[in-house]
């Protein structure tokens, strides 16, 4: 285990610079010097030229003291690693480090479950870089990127099995505005923060639908119920998936006009393409739906509308026919 003092340089690294990623890079900016690295070489120029990054996070002036680079080993600088890049691409962009992660921490702020492997992200980390529980810790919950680069009032949760390094992280990220809380529940978080997406595309299809708020109420209320489910069988807390980072989480994605998987699942209600969707932006809960999909077929339990939103995106389901299959189910008590 990696003793907490031994990371108190803080040389901090954020890897990827899309919304989220510079967002963070900019909460951090305010206690120390923050190395940003970017998957584009133009992003990495932009933001050394002009202080801009109008792609991901247009309209905001980034600080002085975030230094982008374009060079994946430049890690090796970096005492904790802050992942933001998408779940779906994090095995192919860190099988290019030439270097050791044995005395680094990550602090990952992506979510999502890989499809290939159904893992979910400390696993991902463990598998490719010897990330072990210890040195790992999660970084989730409500917080769009638009808004916590304007510092509107945000809280997030750090999750670690190391409970003095959530506390940690916990301390060093929190600002005025951004205020983090600290857990031992990973694998709580990880599924609240990737499963809330594939929820946010099926609220997205009610409003679409303009169904009301009646339905868009059913949608949170036994989404939430799917997540703490999943959640069971992996010994998740029901207190966690309850809070910042599965609730919280997913009242914000449902209801934001920032949020990505709600614009796609109006999108689908309208009869929009999703590919096209798809080769513009990069949409979390498509891949996580699948994940999850199979997931619950795997080991045994029903997620219904996960299982809807599967069939609407890989199967060509009409949505309508999706509402329809959901209020046709069987009527049963309420927890179950």
């Amino acid at each position: 285990m990696i003793k907490i003092n031994k990371i108190m340089k803080k040389n901090i690294a954020v890897v990827g610079a899309g919304g989220w990623g510079t967002a963070l890079a900019m909460v951090l900016s305010q206690k120390t010097d923050v190395l940003l690295w970017c998957y584009e070489r133009e992003t990495a120029d932009e933001i050394e030229l002009n202080r801009t990054n109008k792609d991901f996070l247009p309209g905001v002036e980034l600080p002085e003291n975030i230094m982008p680079c374009n060079d994946i080993n430049e890690l090796k600088k970096a005492d904790i690693i802050i992942n933001t890049v998408p779940t779906q691409h994090i095995r192919s962009v860190y099988s290019q480090i030439k270097f050791s992660f044995e005395d680094k921490i990550i602090v990952n702020g992506a979510k999502g479950i890989e499809q290939t492997t159904l893992l979910r992200v400390s696993e991902i980390f463990n598998e490719i870089l010897n990330i072990q529980p210890n040195n790992y810790v999660v970084l989730t919950g409500p917080s769009h990127a638009e808004e916590v680069s304007r510092n509107v009032p945000t809280a997030v949760v750090t999750a670690s099995a190391n409970i003095e390094l959530a506390k940690y992280i916990r301390d060093f990220i929190s600002t005025k505005t951004f205020r983090a809380y600290s857990s031992d529940d990973v694998v709580g978080c990880e599924l609240g923060g990737a499963l809330k997406n594939v929820i946010a595309i099926a609220f997205g299809i009610a409003e679409g639908l303009k169904l009301g708020d009646n339905t868009k109420a059913i949608v949170i209320t036994r989404g939430l119920a799917e997540i703490i489910r999943l959640g069971n069988i992996y010994a998740a807390k029901t207190a966690t998936i309850c809070g910042l980072s599965g609730l919280g989480d997913l009242v914000v994605t449902c209801n934001s006009k920032y949020s990505r998987n709600r614009s796609l699942g109006e999108l689908l209600a309208r009869g929009g393409n999703i590919n096209k969707v798809q080769n513009k932006v990069v949409v979390e809960g498509v891949g996580t739906t699948n994940s999850a999909y199979l997931l619950a077929n795997k080991i045994g339990i029903t997620l219904p509308i996960t299982e809807q939103v599967y069939n609407v995106i890989y199967n060509g389901l009409d949505v309508n026919q999706a509402v329809l299959n959901l209020l046709d189910r069987e009527i049963k008590n309420e927890v179950w």
